[in-house]
């Protein structure tokens, strides 16, 4: 039922657990939503304050499985929320959607980030029917491009000039998708 954090299934990998947000992962999220240099390529500017990050947790917490999916990633040891991973744009009719991601920069490469979208790959694929998963990404953010093509998604057209408004700046995207090879998503 879209609304209820208990409809977003916990996806989990050897040192990971997506599961649904709580309130009290508002401090783990600003740890990256408050960074600038995390959210430098991110479709909104950083947090100023951990009262920002909350009120956005509230919203991110309404899930909507036909729309939208998003899940805290959380460290299997501790169980601190270090990011989220998301989907968006879902458009059922054409079996396609958006993935995002993002994640406190202290944990940045370490493979964390791999692990969570490779789960959150095979959910969109398996769970969801997905044919198509697209991901939009700037230019200059190579940290993320490599990853997208680590996990075997294409560059396919860009740059996309001036795709997204950031605070008052508008930003280039590329756009990066990966076509499901298994029988469901055909």
């Amino acid at each position: 039922m879209a609304g209820d954090s208990e409809s977003v299934p916990v996806l989990e990998t050897p040192r990971l657990r997506l599961r649904p947000f709580e309130l009290s992962d508002a401090p783990g999220l600003h740890e990256a939503y408050g960074d600038p240099e995390a959210m430098r390529y991110w479709d909104f500017p950083a947090h100023a304050s951990l009262a920002e990050t909350e009120r956005a947790l509230r919203w991110v917490m309404k899930h909507n499985p036909y729309a939208y999916g998003v899940w805290a990633i959380a460290l299997k040891d501790g169980g601190r929320c270090i990011g989220l991973v998301n989907y968006h744009h879902r458009e059922q009719r054409n079996r396609r959607l958006e993935v995002g991601y993002i994640l406190a920069r202290r944990y940045w490469r370490r493979g964390l980030m791999t692990e969570a979208m490779t789960a959150l790959l095979e959910h969109c694929f398996e769970a969801l029917g997905v044919r198509r998963v697209e991901a939009l990404i700037h230019p200059e953010n190579l940290a993320s491009a490599r990853l997208a093509e680590k996990l075997g998604f294409r560059r396919e057209s860009g740059p996309l000039r001036d795709r997204l408004l950031v605070g008052d700046t508008f930003q280039d995207q590329v756009m990066y998708a990966l076509i499901s090879r298994s029988p469901q998503g055909q």
